[in-house]
This record gives C-alpha cells, sequence and structure tokens, in this order.
C-alpha cells in the first residue's frame, strides 16, 4: 500500500491546501461576512429547543478544561465534539450561507472545524507562550474550505447518485484542519484520502417521506469526523494511493457509477467571491427568490384569499427536483424544504421566519389551503442561468390568478438578495440580521462589541480567535 495518494484531484486539493490562502481583498471581504453570519446563525439556532438538545458533550460531563468553547455556550470539549457542536448550530436553521451547482451545499458548514480547531490550537498556543491564531488566519483557512467544497461541487452531483452533499464538508474541512494542526503537504494528501475512504451518506433525510432533523447535524457530523481524520492523520496513520480511482472497490466506481470526480476550474478564491447568503429568509436557497417575490405580492393577495383560483410558480430544474413537494409535511424539516410552503407563508404573513415552520404556526389551514392551489413548473431559461458561470442565478416567479378572472403582476425574482450582483444591498442587511441573531443570546455590550469589530477589519483580523469566542460566550 502507498502512503501517499496518487489520484489527481486529491494531490491538487493538498497542493492548493499546503500553500498560502490567495491575496484576494473581495475574497478576504466576504469571508468577515461569511464568519459574522455564521456566528449570528448558530447563537439564534440555540433558542431552538431541538438544536439546543444536540449541543453538549456525547458523555453528560465530559468537557475538556482548556479545550474548544462553544460560542453561545459555557461547554469547552475537544476539538471533535466541538466541531460537532458548533457545525450543527451553524446550520440548524438553514440560514447560513449557501453554494449551488451541480452539487449544492453550505460551506460555512466547514466552520464547525475551523472555528473550534482554531480555538483549542490557539488556547495550546497562549498557554506555551507562542502566538495565538487570529482571525486573520481562520479567514484565511475560510476561503481555502469554500473553495474546495465549492468547486469540487460545479461539475460532481452527489446527488444524482443519491449521496448527500455534506461529504464535501468532510473533504474540504479534513484539508483545513491538517494544514491548521501543522500537516505538511503530503499530511494533508494522507488525511483528504482517509476522508474520501468514508464514502458518503444517503440524502434520505432530506426526501420525503423521510425528511427530519438529521439534516439539520450532517454538517456538524461531517466536520467533526475530518478533525477526527486530521488528528489520526497527524498522529501517524497513513494515506492511501487511489482511494478515488481503483476500479471496482475506489470511490468512482462503487459509489460514482464509474463517473469520474473531477476539479472543474483550477483552485482560487472564486467561491468564497460568489458565495451566497440567506439574507431575510431562513429558507433552502432554491426558493429564496419565490419567497421574496410572493412577499411582494402578500399586500394584495392576503385580503382575496377566498378568491383565489390558482397560483403559478416557475422555477429551476433543482427547484422541481428537491423542493417540490405535494401531501403531508411532516415535521420542521420537511417544511423548510417545501417550496409551496414556503410561498404559501410569504403570501399569507409577508414574511418567513424559523417560527413559521413549527407546528403551530403549520396548524394554520390556510397554508394546505394555498399550497393544493399552486402549480410548480420547471423555467428551462431560469434552468439554463442558474449553471451559466456568467449568471449564476437562482430564478423563481410567482403569480396568483383569481376566480372573476383577475390575476396579480407576474413577479420574476433571478438574483436572491444576499447573490454577489447584490452584495452592496445585502451587507447592510447582513449586518442588522447578525445584530439580532447575537442579541437573541447575548447581553448588549457583547453584542455592541462584537458589531465594532466587523466596523474594524484590520482590528478584527488582528484579534486572536480565542478572544473572539470569548465575546461569544454567556
Amino acid at each position: 500500500m502507498a502512503s501517499l495518494p496518487t489520484d489527481s484531484v486529491i494531490q491538487q486539493i493538498a497542493d492548493y491546501t499546503a500553500a498560502a490562502p490567495p491575496e484576494s481583498g473581495e475574497a478576504y471581504d466576504t469571508a468577515r461576512l461569511c464568519l459574522m453570519d455564521s456566528l449570528g446563525c448558530a447563537l439564534l439556532a440555540l433558542n431552538t429547543p431541538a438544536c439546543a438538545r444536540m449541543v453538549g458533550p456525547v458523555v453528560p460531563g465530559a468537557t475538556l478544561p482548556g479545550g474548544a468553547r462553544v460560542p453561545g455556550t459555557e461547554f469547552e470539549l475537544d476539538p471533535v465534539q466541538g466541531a460537532l457542536n458548533f457545525g450543527t448550530m451553524v446550520r440548524w436553521l438553514d440560514y447560513n450561507d449557501t453554494w449551488l451547482a451541480a452539487e449544492w451545499g453550505h460551506p460555512s458548514d466547514n466552520l464547525g472545524a475551523i472555528l473550534m480547531t482554531a480555538d483549542w490550537l490557539s488556547r495550546q498556543r497562549q498557554r506555551g507562550g507562542q502566538p495565538p491564531i487570529t482571525v486573520r488566519d481562520i479567514l484565511g483557512a475560510m476561503i481555502q474550505a469554500y473553495e474546495i467544497q465549492g468547486i469540487l461541487a460545479l461539475d460532481n452531483a452527489f446527488n444524482r447518485v443519491g449521496l448527500d452533499h455534506v461529504l464535501l464538508v468532510r473533504i474540504a474541512s479534513t484539508a483545513v484542519a491538517t494544514k491548521m494542526l501543522g500537516g505538511t503537504r503530503d499530511q494533508i494528501a494522507a488525511a483528504v484520502s482517509q476522508a474520501w475512504l468514508d464514502g458518503g451518506a444517503l440524502r434520505t433525510y432530506r426526501h420525503a417521506p423521510n425528511a427530519g432533523p438529521r439534516k439539520s447535524w450532517a454538517a456538524g457530523d461531517a466536520t467533526s469526523r475530518a478533525v477526527r481524520l486530521a488528528l489520526w492523520t497527524m498522529a501517524g496513520a497513513p494515506g492511501y494511493a487511489t482511494p478515488l480511482t481503483t476500479p471496482t472497490w475506489g470511490f468512482q466506481d462503487s459509489l460514482f457509477r464509474g463517473k469520474s470526480i473531477t476539479l472543474a476550474q483550477p483552485l482560487g478564491s472564486y467561491v468564497m467571491e460568489h458565495v451566497l447568503f440567506k439574507v431575510a429568509y431562513p429558507a433552502e436557497f432554491h426558493a429564496q427568490t419565490a419567497v421574496e417575490a410572493a412577499v411582494r405580492l402578500s399586500p394584495g393577495v392576503r385580503g382575496r384569499l377566498d378568491a383565489i383560483q390558482r397560483i403559478a410558480i416557475e422555477t429551476q430544474e433543482p427547484g422541481v427536483r428537491i423542493i417540490t413537494k405535494s401531501g403531508p409535511l411532516r415535521n420542521p424539516a420537511d417544511r423548510d424544504h417545501c417550496l409551496q410552503y414556503m410561498a404559501a407563508v410569504a403570501l399569507l404573513h409577508g414574511t418567513v421566519t424559523a417560527e413559521h415552520y413549527e407546528a403551530e404556526a403549520a396548524a394554520d389551514p390556510r397554508i394546505d389551503w394555498l399550497r393544493e392551489r399552486m402549480d410548480v413548473v420547471e423555467n428551462h431559461a431560469f434552468s439554463r442561468d442558474y449553471l451559466d458561470p456568467g449568471k449564476r442565478s437562482i430564478a423563481n416567479a410567482v403569480q396568483v390568478f383569481f376566480t372573476d378572472g383577475t390575476s396579480t403582476e407576474r413577479v420574476e425574482v433571478e438574483y436572491p438578495l444576499g447573490h454577489r450582483r447584490r452584495r452592496a444591498e445585502s451587507r447592510p442587511e447582513l449586518l442588522r440580521k447578525f445584530e439580532r441573531n447575537m442579541a437573541s443570546r447575548l447581553p448588549e455590550p457583547a453584542v455592541a462589541q462584537l458589531v465594532s469589530l466587523w466596523d474594524d477589519p484590520a482590528r478584527l483580523d488582528a484579534l486572536s480567535v480565542s478572544d473572539l469566542i470569548g465575546i461569544t460566550l454567556p
């Protein structure tokens, strides 16, 4: 057995990760927003009892003094369990940043590994009199993790073979966590080979009739596994030569139906520069523009609900395949991945919040009444522009027709708030979202201190990770 992988994709990932992160001002500016937004999403999720129950040591009382501190909590854990905690929190509400391509995902899922490994290492360094890990350091790690996950997603549709996108979180987090632990280029390659050998989780838990809360902790699980693989590699576990390409037994033949895993373009800072933010609504991203369109129509529709004959929704192909659902919706995880449910709530209330997915809100009979009147069709132009690298749009259009023969205007939204083309418009809204989310768990002085840091990028970049996390603790 060879000690170092020879699969080309793994070699390219290792070469890229071992080098310094690209010096892109736009990428670092966007990474600061991603870090800010992820912290806010994580703390907001702690208000959800189902998420709060997942947080803490795997065995009650099994904490690690001097370990990784989980923001918004009193827990100090080993970095493996810390990554599971924080990764789960970031992802729980489906409100964190997003990447859409042949495969989908949430690159900020990697912060479970990055932030928790950084806090643990930084505290170790400080105790030994060494310089701490800074926020600038983790921004660079984020740029690289986002790039690995996102470029792998451009052409490799794991969803087409029933595999969940969180396997890309495991690949990306393993690479950057190994580097953070001091791994060489060859150790990074070895760890990434182990991550591919883990295979992939099934998408079963994201689709009816099995949609459930595992989709909210699956990424935390993946980023946690990444830290474990990185630690094992640093302890001497060897790599494997061809986990992707070995005939019969490799990933491509055994799990990817014989198709090749490819990197669509050289690794740089493209993904961070183009990442999508969920600014206004905690909704699956293929539905974001549908929600925005329905919110615009809501004032003229709410007073005429009884007169609605049908509601036409045009969406992209992934919107049809992933989130178009009929019949009963069994839990919040089912509802926040139903295009018709989200559009109905937006028409009724003029907004969509996390609370709208809970049982109390879902009991409103008007929601299912509206769902039954919705026709969802693919707009082929939307599908083409979705995959066009020069556009990367996520368009939806909504129009309501009434029994008297009249109709609303057809509202089409091509680019959601949070898209790169609307970044300037999004930035102040993201800051307000962050402030609201942090205020749901932290006292006002701590929130003000955090907001002031993001108003001063140089001061934020120079701050130690441990000092940043210290502000987020209760």
